[in-house]
């Protein structure tokens, strides 16, 4: 599936995006290497020691195992125990550092760059071998951010992160729910005994399976509060429909995509061209092999099969049609991203 998500002249940003959104995800450390990375490059730095990389690399685990203490599959190992030790301030800063050196990356730097069965054409950073362990940025991580947004990168790694630790949290097999979605907050949750815990920003979660474009046109679309093309998070058939439909989860991460302004104020309640059908389908595929929690959410809401999932959808857009036949259209077509 990564490889169908990188297109015939994909650009730096669907590589970049191909390894945070897919590959098996176990441990924390390539969430916490991406979050390094991008942070050295905003600084303009190019030749990182071992130990800068791993004070930025652990401080970054140290954060996350604040809120949320399960950062893999298996839940502890020598470096995640120190880590703990940190933040209680049981271990000093140099202390961290070491064990960082010694256990934290365990091939993450080896394996960064991979895709499941493949590897990247091209890299992001390279070890340097006049020195050993320390790494040196590629000319392709600042090229990167000079076409897309660095905010919006470190945003989809960190939502990206947030959701995989909330299933490695609650040990998800395929029948839980894991994550719904909050309309007013435009956040998505877990409930936990009744109450409901914040995950991420639908907006960050989303953002990279569109490849930073609107669902709809070509339009460029950020997902950094306050900017002047910031996404809107659209109901792909309007959350409305519920009144009529009351058993169909309109909120659904099956029904959720990220729209320019323009092409979600004049859609409103209108129905999709069915084109955009075939669209949604592909991204809630892409959805799908991403894995952990969007995956089991999908089958809970839409089926455990394809052909399941499949007709689905036809039938919740048949039953739109039977009650809003209006259909819509961007007024700029745009050739499919999925």
């Amino acid at each position: 599936m990564a490889k169908r998500f990188i297109s015939a002249q994909p650009s730096l940003s669907e590589y970049w995006r191909a390894v945070i959104l897919f590959g098996k995800n176990t441990t924390c450390y390539k969430f916490a290497l991406a979050r390094s990375l991008l942070n050295f490059a905003e600084q303009q730095r190019t030749r990182i020691s071992l130990d800068d990389i791993a004070l930025e690399f652990s401080k970054n685990v140290c954060l996350h195992l604040k809120n949320n203490d399960r950062q893999g599959t298996n839940s502890s190992n020598s470096f995640l125990d120190k880590c703990r030790s940190y933040n209680a301030s049981q271990a000093n800063i140099d202390e961290l550092i070491s064990v960082t050196k010694k256990q934290g990356f365990n091939y993450v730097f080896d394996r960064f760059h991979n895709l499941t069965g493949d590897k990247l054409p091209l890299e992001f950073y390279r070890k340097d071998g006049a020195n050993s362990g320390n790494i040196i940025l590629d000319d392709n991580i600042f090229k990167l951010l000079e076409t897309t947004s660095l905010n919006d990168l470190d945003e989809e790694v960190e939502s990206r992160w947030r959701l995989v630790e909330t299933a490695w949290k609650l040990k998800l097999s395929n029948n839980v729910v894991a994550v719904n979605y909050d309309r007013d907050s435009e956040n998505f949750f877990k409930s936990d005994k009744e109450r409901r815990k914040s995950v991420t920003s639908a907006r960050g979660a989303l953002n990279g399976y569109q490849k930073g474009e609107c669902f709809y046109c070509p339009s460029k679309i950020s997902i950094q509060p306050g900017s002047v093309n910031l996404a809107e998070v659209d109901h792909f058939l309007p959350h409305t429909l519920g009144k009529k439909f009351p058993t169909i989860n309109y909120d659904g991460v099956w029904n959720l995509v990220l729209a320019c302004q323009k092409c979600n104020g004049s859609k409103s309640d209108k129905v999709p061209d069915k084109k955009f059908l075939d669209w949604l389908y592909a991204r809630n595929n892409w959805l799908m092999e991403s894995d952990r929690p969007l995956r089991e959410t999908l089958i809970l809401q839409t089926g455990k099969t394809d052909k399941e999932r499949f007709n689905y959808l036809q039938k919740v857009y048949n039953l739109a049609e039977t009650s809003l036949i209006i259909y819509w259209s961007p007024e700029q077509d745009k050739e499919p991203l999925f």
